[in-house]
């Protein structure tokens, strides 16, 4: 059985309550279809169990089949230094199809972020060490390709389809009440 070998940190980007009963962690790529899909259940996830369920999203760009997966990693990470991520995040995969450093500016532009200080991010490479972080994690991990979950720390083996995700995630809540 594989496990979560980083714990979650501060570090970490977390939508929900850090006391929620189950924790979701994807490792993911912004351009990877397969995230993009993933997104979708995990967004209707997120609505359907406020209560119960808090995701952590962790950057796993596959750089040698998806050429804009790193830039738009750093992109995420740089608004997220602006108290933006989870914006980024949800912009960046809902449009898959326009992740060129241009694109990735007007996205800046459009949630109000410091563009020059982003620009400088971007083109200094300033969030490289922790998107290398997660992604050492992640292989620690067992993580072999995106999307990859983690509920409560132990791999999700099924599918990142609804059902299968949301059954796996009501187990280990019914578990841990």
């Amino acid at each position: 059985m594989n496990t979560l070998t980083v714990p979650i940190n501060e570090r970490d980007h977390l939508r929900g309550s850090p006391d929620a009963p189950v924790v979701l962690v994807e490792y993911a790529d912004f351009e990877c279809p397969y995230c993009g899909a993933a997104y979708g259940v995990v967004k209707n996830l997120e609505r359907e169990l406020p209560d119960t369920l808090a995701v952590v999203f962790r950057q796993f760009p596959l750089v040698n089949v998806h050429p804009h997966a790193q830039l738009a990693a750093e992109a995420a990470e740089a608004a997220g230094a602006q108290g933006q991520f989870w914006r980024m995040h949800d912009v960046l995969f809902e449009h898959q199809d326009a992740l060129a450093p241009a694109d990735l500016i007007k996205y800046a532009a459009a949630l109000h972020l410091d563009v020059k200080r982003f620009a400088g991010d971007l083109s200094g490479h300033a969030f490289l060490p922790k998107i290398e972080d997660d992604m050492e994690g992640g292989l620690q991990s067992g993580v072999q390709g995106t999307p990859t979950f983690f509920i409560n720390g132990v791999l999700h083996r099924g599918g990142h389809d609804e059902a299968s995700l949301l059954a796996a995630i009501m187990r280990v809540a019914a578990a841990a009440s």
